[in-house]
């Protein structure tokens, strides 16, 4: 079936709109991603071997219900029923999750997924690390792994950034989807949301080190992230101004240089060129040629803020981690975004911070962490605010397990970093410094899946 062009900037803000839901519609999304690596030399695993990334994708269809996605004849993602795993530039293997209705469902599909990662990877000596950064290999240590997108953002990364293809090749992050009932909705979750990333990185810090040793920071992850593309990243002050709506972001996403176009199945190189001079058939890259809304649709995710607009808004400030983050992250942004009171709450307690203190708080919390100070307090006491707002949304939900228990229960591990100020990277930092004697090969013993 042909695709019709896009006429007007109108036809993709109402594509934005579309996505908005029903309350009762409103569904969780999580997205993991995760190194892999050999058990006996803890060395990166390449894209083709025996064990490696080709295999073990291949080892999860042949005994789950996975389907493979080829590119040029290489498997490079998973198709289920419900969700997918793909493949991020350095071998990370993600899970994106299906939509689903509760953080009970969530927890479940986060163990599935990890279970059948370990059950064919054990056999073949492979691990999997979820941390924000790789903390011992090189950058020429990592594989590119072999799909033409990446191959196009390897090209210009180096143009606009230093930090690029580190980003590309040695970050992990775990992240999650969630849905808006209009465009008044969108904006105040937004706001919210955008306001309280600095905290979700300093909750979640996982990425202490670097070639063996501490880099300085506590989400190396993060920081990363200030020197990998202006045009695409950062707070988008403009979030916070009047007039924010589908139309706002849409200009903005009409600004954000381009990467790629898809047609036929091939990646044609577009990188810089501009989507406004598509929208009016002047692209370099296709002359003469329209939009489609599959075109703006893969426009959409090469932007990289810390809060990402599609059909759906995603939280992207935080770095991987062990089972029990993967779960809070879900749990924290459900709690304060899907309950009316308690995104009020949340308003409340950062709609009096200026573009630049937000931007402060971005700078500061990779480096400090819970420690980084806000106008009224530091992270870890807006920590503690924050998470009782959450807790009551997540208590006023209702949603109960079998064992009778609601959702609170996956803010657990995150009460706990609050509560102590030591991050998952200051807790690593103290076994570096202590019992594991200034290594950091125990990491995959002790945090791996």
């Amino acid at each position: 079936m042909d695709i019709l062009p896009i006429e007007s900037e109108a036809d993709l803000a109402a594509h934005l709109e579309s996505g908005s839901k029903a309350r009762t519609e409103w569904r969780i999304g999580t997205e993991h991603e995760k190194f892999g690596f050999h058990l006996h030399d803890l060395s990166p695993l390449r894209y083709r071997g025996d064990s490696g990334v080709a295999a073990v994708l291949k080892a999860l269809c042949s005994k789950f219900l996975w389907k493979p996605v080829e590119e040029d004849g290489n498997i490079i993602a998973l198709k289920g029923e419900t969700g997918s795993v793909t493949l991020e530039p350095g071998g990370q293997i993600e899970l994106s999750g299906a939509p689903l209705e509760n953080l009970h469902q969530t927890c479940d599909e986060v163990h599935i997924h990890l279970h059948q990662l370990k059950t064919i990877a054990d056999p073949m000596g492979v691990g999997f690390l979820g941390m924000g950064f790789t903390p011992l290999w090189q950058r020429r240590q990592m594989d590119w792994m072999p799909k033409e997108r990446y191959r196009i953002m390897r090209r210009y990364m180096p143009r606009v950034g230093s930090l690029g293809i580190d980003m590309m090749l040695r970050t992990a992050t775990v992240q999650v989807n969630l849905d808006f009932a209009d465009e008044a909705d969108m904006v105040q979750k937004f706001r919210v949301s955008l306001a309280l990333q600095p905290l979700a990185t300093a909750l979640f810090a996982n990425s202490p080190f670097c070639h063996g040793k501490p880099n300085g920071f506590l989400s190396y992850r993060s920081s990363i992230w200030r020197d990998t593309d202006p045009d695409r990243c950062g707070m988008l002050p403009f979030v916070f101004e009047e007039g924010m709506g589908f139309e706002r972001y849409v200009r903005y996403m009409l600004d954000v240089p381009m990467y790629f176009v898809q047609r036929q199945g091939q990646m044609i190189d577009a990188a810089g060129q501009s989507f406004r001079d598509f929208l009016a058939g002047r692209l370099p890259a296709l002359p003469g040629e329209l939009p489609t809304i599959n075109d703006w649709e893969d426009h959409l995710t090469t932007a990289f803020p810390e809060v990402r607009l599609k059909q759906f808004l995603e939280m992207r400030g935080a770095d991987g981690g062990s089972w029990n983050n993967l779960c809070a992250l879900p749990a924290f942004w459900v709690g304060l975004l899907y309950d009316d009171d308690c995104v009020d709450a949340a308003w409340r307690l950062v709609r009096h911070w200026s573009a630049e203190q937000r931007q402060q708080f971005r700078r500061d919390a990779p480096r400090f962490g819970l420690k980084t100070h806000t106008p009224s307090a530091t992270l870890q006491e807006l920590a503690l605010e924050v998470m009782a707002i959450a807790e009551q949304g997540l208590k006023r939900r209702a949603r109960r397990n079998l064992d009778g228990d609601d959702e609170t229960l996956y803010l657990e591990r995150l009460w706990q970093i609050a509560s102590s100020g030591m991050t998952p990277a200051e807790e690593k930092l103290a076994c570096y410094h202590g019992d594991w004697q200034g290594s950091v090969e125990p990491i995959f013993r002790h945090c791996a899946y």
